[in-house]
């Protein structure tokens, strides 16, 4: 895995440490292709973040912070 990629892991696992209810899924783009395009995933790491009906709240394309993210969480809520 790419050296952003292993960052954007920390960064979730930190999420999933302060946030255990947090569901994290990682899509293999490189495999599901279908799926990346099927959502809108043109580069890696992409991070989005999506509310219970599936909207989504935030779309991160590179390494967010884990500020970002716990934001996003609260909107999705």
């Amino acid at each position: 895995f790419c050296e952003p990629c292993m960052a954007t892991r920390k960064v979730l696992a930190d999420v999933s440490a302060l946030v255990p209810s947090a569901r994290i899924a990682e899509l293999d783009v490189a495999r599901d292709t279908d799926e990346a395009e099927r959502v809108g995933i043109r580069v890696t790491p992409t991070v989005v973040v999506l509310k219970d009906d599936g909207t989504e709240v935030f779309r991160a394309e590179g390494v967010p912070t884990v500020n970002q993210v716990l934001v996003a969480l609260a909107k999705a809520v």
